[in-house]
């Protein structure tokens, strides 16, 4: 009787090789976005990271996690990969850019079933990208081959950043008051939320395919409208950090207007949006008319087309931001008011 043949760990379907050469290809995609105070090199069990401040007398760090949701599903379907990290990167550097923070460092979780070399690559391809254009280091992350957890061909991933502010900067929201006005700032598609529902009526209430065309979308494909990569608002509103002019910033995830703004709203204080004061883009019209919904569900489901809200002193300082915005070249507009209440979202119509 012939002995069994030995049993490898890629028999249980790990490649070790395939994830050494995955490994070997990021190594340069993480490096080019070192920044000097980066002292590790990919590869070592910690990442380290100077603690230099630019000399903030008081700097604190503010860090988030998150993840892009179903957005996946329009990757798989389509097979680009190279946009969800960078949709990973700006998303995590808007959350903590809400509470004034510039970011420091980033690092990435990758998970899959079975390990595609080409397939992490451009995922991380993306994410180094948009860490380059945050300013941020990439200074490590995770690979995990996970053989018989994940359906073949689908991945998950998920960030973690850190960032820094002077503590007298910090943007809190606390000194909101009525009569304040909010400067909104566009989104570019739905970001990173809202694809549950946006996937049910494209491909099964609409019936369309990513490839298609519909005349509601201007000859954008639906999968080109749905991939839209996530927006970073950094580069609009760096230059107003430290002004003052800033009582609060909501960034428009999950939950929309309806459940975002409300999380920095401090007591005796409800948001006025003026729902005529935009057009929405021809993707989100689209998403109504197929499902037919109503206002209290699209602007809760959905960001409607706007990716962060800006709150204001009615005046000098919402002028301010407003001509800081127009000199360069970011779209805006005046989308309500503060007004008196208890944290409520009241959507108008004139």
């Amino acid at each position: 009787m012939n002995d069994p043949k030995p049993i490898t760990y890629k028999d249980a379907g790990v490649d070790i090789d395939a994830a050494t050469s995955a490994v070997k290809r990021i190594t340069g995609l993480a490096k080019a976005t070192f920044t000097p105070n980066v002292l590790t090199e990919i590869g070592s069990f910690g990442a380290l990271f100077r603690a230099d401040f630019g000399g903030m007398k008081e700097p604190v760090l503010v860090s988030s996690a998150d993840g892009v949701g179903t957005k996946l599903r329009l990757a798989f379907m389509t097979g680009v990969h190279d946009t969800v990290g960078e949709d990973l990167v700006n998303h995590c550097v808007d959350d903590i850019l809400v509470q004034g923070a510039r970011p420091l460092f980033f690092m990435d979780y990758f998970a899959t079933g079975g390990l595609e070399p080409d397939v992490v690559v451009s995922v991380v391809e993306g994410v180094a990208r948009g860490c380059r254009t945050n300013g941020c280091a990439l200074i490590g992350g995770e690979t995990a081959e996970m053989p018989g957890f994940y359906a073949a061909g689908e991945y998950d991933i998920a960030g973690f950043i850190v960032g820094v502010v002077d503590r007298p900067h910090v943007i809190t929201g606390a000194t909101i008051s009525p009569g304040d006005v909010a400067i909104a700032l566009p989104s570019v598609g739905l970001h990173t939320n809202g694809y549950s529902l946006a996937r049910k009526l494209v491909f099964e209430i609409g019936g369309f395919t990513p490839d298609a065309r519909p005349d509601a979308l201007g000859g954008v494909s639906v999968g080109e409208a749905l991939l839209a990569p996530h927006k970073s608002y950094l580069p609009a509103l760096d230059g107003l950090l430290e002004t003052g002019y800033i009582r609060g910033l909501a960034h428009i995830t999950g939950g929309g207007l309806v459940d975002n703004v409300p999380r920095i709203l401090p007591a005796g204080c409800a948001f006025e949006v003026d729902c005529d004061s935009w057009a929405p883009a021809p993707l989100f019209r689209m998403l109504v008319e197929l499902g037919r919904l109503d206002d209290a569900e699209a602007f809760r489901a959905l960001n409607m087309g706007v990716g962060m809200v800006v709150v204001a002193g009615d005046g000098a300082p919402a002028a301010a931001i407003e001509s800081h915005l127009d000199s360069l070249g970011e779209p805006h507009w005046r989308i309500g008011r503060i007004v008196e209440g208890d944290g409520e979202v009241v959507l108008t119509r004139r």
